[in-house]
């Protein structure tokens, strides 16, 4: 990806894995917006556009990993990396600033639609802010309200 261009899960998954077909069907039963199968991924077919980015990268994450692990411990902690590799490829830290910014420092929903991902995307961005991230954000916000 171009440092000035947003990430875009359906070119990336048409780049690389162009086999991989994307079907539109009822999840709610299974309580998931989406999920990987043998016919290709899933996606909650009365998803927001900006749901099904997220799920969609969520996806091609595990696509890029591999097969995650039975062992529940380890399953977990394959999503917890999936979640956080999601979080990280769909918000840079200057449109995270610019959001909370706009947001007059609210990380909540209208954030969230502001960087077009689901709410989870951007705690999980938030909660996963390393030291020198944390600092650099906290430096640039201070920057721009001063």
């Amino acid at each position: 990806m171009t440092p000035n261009r947003k990430w875009h899960p359906w070119r990336h998954l048409r780049e690389h894995f162009p086999h991989i077909d994307v079907h539109y069907v009822n999840l709610k039963p299974l309580g998931i917006k989406g999920r990987t199968t043998h016919r290709g991924i899933e996606l909650h077919h009365k998803s927001h556009q900006r749901d099904r980015r997220s799920t969609l990268t969520h996806e091609v994450s595990h696509l890029e990993r591999g097969p995650v692990p039975d062992h529940p411990f380890y399953a977990q902690r394959e999503e917890q990396v999936v979640e956080e590799l999601t979080a990280r490829r769909m918000i840079r830290l200057p449109e995270l600033v610019d959001a909370v910014l706009w947001c007059q420092g609210r990380t909540d929903d209208e954030a969230a639609e502001e960087l077009w991902v689901d709410h989870d995307v951007l705690l999980t961005r938030i909660a996963t802010l390393t030291p020198g991230e944390r600092k650099w954000v906290e430096r640039q916000i201070a920057r721009r309200c001063n």
